[in-house]
């Protein structure tokens, strides 16, 4: 039975924060810091045109994939989830299916995000689903709950975007010019200028790519032209960091191959081999990187995902649906070769590389500290949590890993990788996990009680950070 004082110690002010010091690191130092949320997949029209959400699913449910599979796991019809189902009743839907959640991360997101944005700290579930949707639904329709305002009570100073190098970047163009509080920026997401696995589509690609480039895509070099010219655009927009979704990086030195060579094969539609595929990637990856360096970018590597393991829902409801799950692939040789051919010619950017299998945690950790060179602080970095790992034990693993094989004071934070403009108080919920691991050592005794030095620790991985170690700026908008 959920009684009144259940309801008080359930994501009350000190919640996740088992200690004293840990309330005060929070309260003081973490809290009130603005938001730089340096990836994430929010739509750049809707924030460009302020888009008003028709209702709570529109923002809430439609494009969330680990809400679609609690449902799924949970027995929900599809129809329910990305069918034809009413609006409301795909709400009554997820409203049964959340208390079943309950020690998934999905279950305190949710809670929070109804708590922070529309002030309702009942729990949500079949017996109230009706008046929740009412009461979030007519809060939507005010204009501070428009895309811009709900980005803003969080404090949000910047969001990065996930764009093709064949998007024309028009939202970006227009918001840019606006001169809005909060900033928006591109980020360049090339992984379909490498894919050649499918012919057909590939070819289909570089078309659109030679269009938007202005060049005709015929070789290797008029391929790295083309991408060259939109890193061009891109940079012209503001954007300052790429980002790319791998299963791990690329190495090859097989001699006996050509890139030219097997991008003909390709255009010829022909299927190349597994080690044609290795090698192109790695090619055309190597090329990214080196342009990369030569405009001051960061850039960001995800690695380790299995998508589209279900090629019957695929075929269905198509990719990002929430049928990826996390990939056992070798990584270590890999990593430390590609990033070692960059920094061999000294053309090794600022790097995030993200980790999903936490099998590998200390893999990563190390390997930041193999290409650090003392250049800039926490050149390489280990980047937080993503996907599967965004949850209070996938996040604690990754920053006691880095603790313990780098220097968690140069970490560069959070981000919500989402597609949901709620989702924001996914940096709070970092936030307090965070203080409650500098708390619990010192009340362990493990650190000291120095509460300004700590303070500026936490407040650095919070937020300055990443401040310092993005080139984010309106001036860079150059039309």
């Amino acid at each position: 039975m959920i009684t009144e004082q259940t309801q008080k110690t359930f994501l009350s002010e000190d919640f996740l924060l088992k200690n004293d010091f840990a309330k005060i690191l929070y309260h003081d130092y973490a809290k009130h810091l603005p938001i730089i949320d340096y990836h994430n997949h929010l739509p750049p029209a809707e924030i460009a045109q302020n888009r008003k959400f028709e209702n709570i699913s529109k923002i809430w449910l439609a494009g969330d994939h680990y809400k679609w599979r609690a449902m799924r796991t949970l027995g929900v019809d599809e129809r329910f989830i990305t069918g034809n189902a009413s609006d409301l009743e795909k709400f009554e839907k997820w409203a049964f299916t959340l208390p079943y959640t309950m020690r998934n991360p999905l279950y305190h997101w949710s809670q929070m995000e109804l708590s922070r944005y529309f002030g309702i700290d009942d729990l949500l579930t079949t017996s109230n689903a009706n008046d929740i949707y009412m009461k979030t639904t007519s809060i939507l329709q005010e204009e501070d709950f428009r895309a811009r305002g709900l980005l803003e009570q969080m404090k949000v100073e910047v969001v990065c975007t996930t764009d093709d190098p064949v998007d024309s970047l028009e939202h970006h163009t227009a918001y840019l010019s606006q001169n809005q509080q909060v900033g928006m920026y591109p980020a360049f997401r090339p992984d379909k200028s490498f894919a050649i696995e499918n012919p057909e589509v590939y070819k289909s690609y570089l078309q659109k790519l030679g269009i938007a480039a202005g060049i005709e895509i015929s070789s290797f070099d008029t391929l790295i032209e083309a991408l060259a010219k939109r890193v061009d655009f891109f940079h012209s927009r503001g954007c300052r960091l790429s980002d790319h979704g791998l299963e791990n990086l690329y190495y090859s030195s097989d001699s006996r191959l050509s890139a030219d060579g097997i991008l003909q094969k390709v255009l010829r539609g022909n299927l190349p081999n597994s080690e044609e595929i290795e090698y192109f990637k790695f090619k055309v990856l190597k090329k990214l990187c080196k342009l990369y360096h030569s405009k001051g970018w960061v850039q960001q590597f995800h690695l380790g995902a299995l998508r589209n393991t279900n090629t019957r829902m695929l075929s269905v409801l198509g990719p990002d649906t929430g049928f990826d799950s996390i990939g056992d692939f070798s990584q270590a040789m890999p990593l430390s070769k590609f990033l070692n051919e960059l920094d061999s010619t000294d053309q090794l950017s600022q790097s995030v590389i993200y980790n999903l299998n936490p099998r590998d945690n200390e893999v990563f950790a190390t390997m930041i500290g193999n290409f650090n060179d003392g250049s800039i602080k926490g050149k390489v970095q280990f980047g937080s949590g993503w996907w599967y790992l965004d949850q209070k034990d996938g996040m604690e693993k990754q920053m006691n890993t880095l603790s313990n094989m780098g220097l968690i004071s140069c970490f560069i934070g959070m981000l919500t990788d989402s597609r949901s403009f709620l989702s924001f108080p996914r940096h709070e919920y970092f936030r307090r996990i965070l203080c409650n691991l500098f708390g619990q050592d010192v009340e362990n005794g493990e650190l000291p009680w120095d509460e300004k030095w700590l303070g500026k620790l936490v407040s650095d991985i919070c937020y300055h950070n990443a401040k310092n170690y993005f080139n984010f700026s309106r001036n860079n908008f150059n039309l």
